[in-house]
């Protein structure tokens, strides 16, 4: 096992689509969604034998840390980071660039997402170590492309080009480019000519490659992150540095800020299942159905219903009858109603409940 490799992983997110069991305060990756486990327990697992776990970050929100805390009790305090207001990705991987240079100028690292479903941990860790291999062995920005077997629309797609190396007899890829969530015949087109992954936002890279990236394409954030760098060299805590400089970093993702501007990006097929059940009808791909077609978890009853998503919690009982292909959750002090149709949808009605002062607590 090498020191100089390590993981930051990603769990600042709302999971507002996964209301109302997710909740700011209790978010989908701190919660068992799809497993035995909260989803970011379950992606820590993935990492036994990875990398040690002092090399494991997470960067979340302030609201998140003492919960993820208390889920990741193996973990050194020091090593779970509370944002106290959300930037996007670009300046939470320039934070994550920062506190990994601060311990290991040299050292590799991989940005990873809290909240994915990954059953092949052997194969996850192969694709990953070859990921640091890359990264260690080049100045490149490495990402792990999801080989698609559907044309999906609601994920972000890699446009592979020439291979560019080879690792352990398996191909880089040099990237063309990445291009957003496509309609759904351009997402056919895609699976079809074979020059496309998706794109699952994971991505490896020496701290000194990614940080050579920022300063050239986004130098603002660059010089800002930098000013995080000089109130911790003074020995000031980092959450009174983070209050004050945090807020002041351009809001921007990842993607835009480097990885759709680079030219030395470079991606790995993935060897692994994958699935990043962003909305409530993913989960119907990870849990048993009935003889009509619906998925359901606690306290349900069905009638004459077919294709339904029902998700019961707290000893609610919940009962369907006459309906088909509808969202169905219970969550104690709100209920959702909606089409499967409508999922996508679910974050905006999130937004509308939090802007009325009666309902905001419940968001």
């Amino acid at each position: 096992m090498k020191n100089n490799r390590f993981v930051v992983i990603m769990a600042g997110g709302k999971g507002e689509r996964f209301w109302p069991q997710s909740r700011l305060e209790r978010p989908k990756h701190l919660l068992p969604i799809v497993g035995d486990a909260p989803m970011l327990t379950q992606t820590l697992r993935r990492l036994d034998g990875l990398v040690p776990v002092e090399n494991q970050i997470i960067i979340t929100n302030a609201e998140q840390r003492k919960l993820v805390l208390e889920v990741c009790s193996e973990l050194p305090a020091e090593n779970v980071i509370g944002e106290p207001i959300g930037r996007d990705t670009a300046a939470a991987v320039g934070l994550a660039a920062l506190l990994v240079g601060r311990r290991s100028p040299d050292a590799v690292f991989a940005i990873l997402p809290a909240d994915h479903i990954i059953e092949n941990t052997a194969g996850f860790q192969k694709v990953l170590n070859r990921a640091f291999v890359c990264a260690e062995s080049e100045s490149v920005l490495v990402t792990i492309g999801i080989k698609p077997n559907i044309p999906a629309t609601g994920l972000g797609y890699i446009h592979k080009g020439e291979v560019s190396t080879s690792i352990d007899g398996v191909d880089v890829y040099s990237v063309q480019d990445f291009v957003e969530k496509p309609d759904l015949e351009t997402a056919k087109s895609y699976l079809a000519s074979g020059e496309y992954f998706w794109n699952a936002g994971m991505f490896i890279w020496g701290v000194k490659t990614v940080n050579a990236a920022f300063s050239q394409f986004v130098p603002e954030l660059h010089n800002a992150l930098n000013n995080i760098t000089t109130g911790l060299d003074k020995g000031d805590a980092i959450d009174d540095v983070l209050a004050e400089e945090y807020p002041k970093l351009e809001k921007i993702s990842i993607d835009y800020a480097l990885m759709e501007k680079a030219k030395n990006v470079v991606t790995i097929q993935s060897e692994f299942d994958w699935d990043d059940v962003g909305e409530w009808p993913a989960i119907a791909r990870h849990f048993p159905k009935d003889t009509s077609e619906n998925v359901s978890r606690g306290d349900v009853v069905l009638q004459q219903s077919e294709g339904n998503i029902v998700y019961s919690s707290d000893g609610h009982l919940t009962a369907l009858l006459g309906v088909e292909d509808l969202i169905v959750v219970h969550s104690g002090d709100a209920t959702l109603i909606c089409h499967k149709d409508k999922a996508q949808e679910i974050k905006g009605l999130v937004q509308e409940i939090g802007s009325n002062d009666k309902y905001k607590k419940l968001v």
